[in-house]
């Protein structure tokens, strides 16, 4: 009983209320903990057109359906990506052809917003800090606790936070891991993409949809991949009628604001990307780009993996962690499993073992999320033919079998294991 109530007075602070965060919450108040998550943005993103869409593994389905307590909304809030298949694009006839079909892939497919809504509403609202920016820590000398100042955006006013560990869900560009990392440079991929999601619900040009239905036929089930001349496409639906689709574009590095790798984009920039499409992929899905509003542009980083993602009483999770580039549908499920990890090593050590715990975390974590971070970097390579040394640039028109089996997710490290 006595350990109960010490676990109990284990307090975290998490910055960053994104996927990570509210994972992480919930991981830890699932144990017990007292969590305050620290987020600059004014409000809760529910309900707002926020990002895109993403696909979620089935540990991660798992995972969620712990955590909130109705676990029929997940399967409402998504949909199922039962195939992924690989398929070479003709820029010159037009035509689409399969490399690789795998019909066992078992993910589920869902809108950022939505998906964090649904973590977001099980969770106590009180524990939320909003308007409120990151600014500083400091650990105490005998490492038993760490104070956080933040300021409050609306009125510049500062805080103070007290815990017992601090957590870094604050996303590739982290402040915090600059702390320890001050030379850490992220790693351009050499390509951004451009993203958009397509709402259908009774306001297009239904001939859109009957025409884009007709070219990819398992919509609604499949993860669609267009392999064109150094380029490629993604294609999927969403709940609620909407269509993701993502575009790559190699070219130099732009110029991006420090704290973001999304891009603002001029009618130009869009007109511009739209007679790259054209050249590239078949017409439907051209005409699923052109309808579709606001397209944004990422710049797509990672970085090599880190051998530390903890130091004393703060932690990494998340992007934080791991900068990824987005090939092997990683970065959402490596973060519901980082938090997940993190929470299981809390609750067996206990705060008074709190760097046993972290060490833990850090040894089970980072063997996995290193691989799978530069699988994920040498499959976009292949996709968007760069150079890989001892390979021949990519061709989805002469594709080799050594290619075929790196196309496929199924071949992403640990794509099966638990941790």
């Amino acid at each position: 009983m006595a350990e109960k109530q010490k676990k109990k007075k284990s307090k975290v602070i998490i910055v960053g209320g994104s996927i990570a965060g509210v994972s992480c919450a919930h991981a830890l108040t699932s144990i017990g903990w007292q969590v305050v998550v620290i987020e600059k943005t004014a409000a809760p993103p529910t309900g707002s057109p926020t990002g895109a869409g993403l696909g979620l593994d089935s540990l991660a389905q798992m995972l969620i359906t712990s955590w909130i307590a109705n676990p029929q909304l997940l399967q409402h809030a998504t949909l199922p990506l039962t195939i992924d298949q690989n398929q070479a694009s003709d820029s010159s006839t037009k035509v689409n052809w399969t490399l690789t079909r795998d019909e066992e892939f078992n993910f589920r497919a869902a809108h950022w917003a939505d998906l964090h809504g649904l973590l977001y509403n099980a969770l106590p609202p009180d524990i939320f800090l909003w308007d409120h920016q990151f600014i500083s820590f400091s650990i105490s000398e005998d490492k038993s606790y760490i104070k956080v100042k933040a300021i409050v955006l609306r009125n510049d006013k500062i805080v103070e936070i007290d815990g017992n560990l601090l957590v870094a869900a604050d996303g590739c560009l982290s402040l915090i891991r600059q702390n320890f990392l001050p030379d850490l440079k992220l790693r351009y991929s050499g390509y951004c993409a451009w993203r958009g999601v397509l709402d259908f619900s009774g306001r297009e040009d239904p001939k859109t949809i009957e025409g884009i239905r007709k070219a990819y036929p398992d919509l609604g089930k499949c993860l669609y991949f267009d392999l064109g001349s150094r380029t490629h496409c993604v294609l999927y639906e969403l709940p609620n009628k909407r269509l993701n689709w993502i575009f790559y574009v190699n070219q130099p590095e732009p110029e991006i604001k420090r704290n973001s790798v999304t891009m603002k984009v001029s009618e130009d920039m869009i007109d511009e990307m739209m007679k790259e499409a054209e050249k590239a992929w078949v017409p439907e899905l051209v005409k699923v780009m052109k309808e579709t509003k606001n397209p944004f542009l990422n710049a797509i980083y990672d970085c090599d993996p880190l051998r530390q993602i903890y130091w004393d009483n703060v932690v990494l999770i998340g992007d934080a962690a791991h900068p990824t580039t987005p090939h092997g549908l990683r970065s959402t499920n490596m973060s519901i499993l980082d938090a997940a990890v993190l929470g299981k090593c809390l609750e067996k050590w206990g705060v008074e073992n709190l760097h046993s715990a972290l060490g833990e975390y850090q040894s089970i974590r980072v063997p996995v999320t290193s691989k799978q971070v530069l699988h994920s970097r040498k499959l976009g390579r292949i996709k968007q033919g760069l150079h890989l040394p001892n390979r021949e640039q990519f061709d989805p028109k002469k594709a080799t079998s050594e290619d075929l089996k790196d196309l496929q997710q199924k071949n992403m490290p640990f794509f099966t294991s638990v941790y």
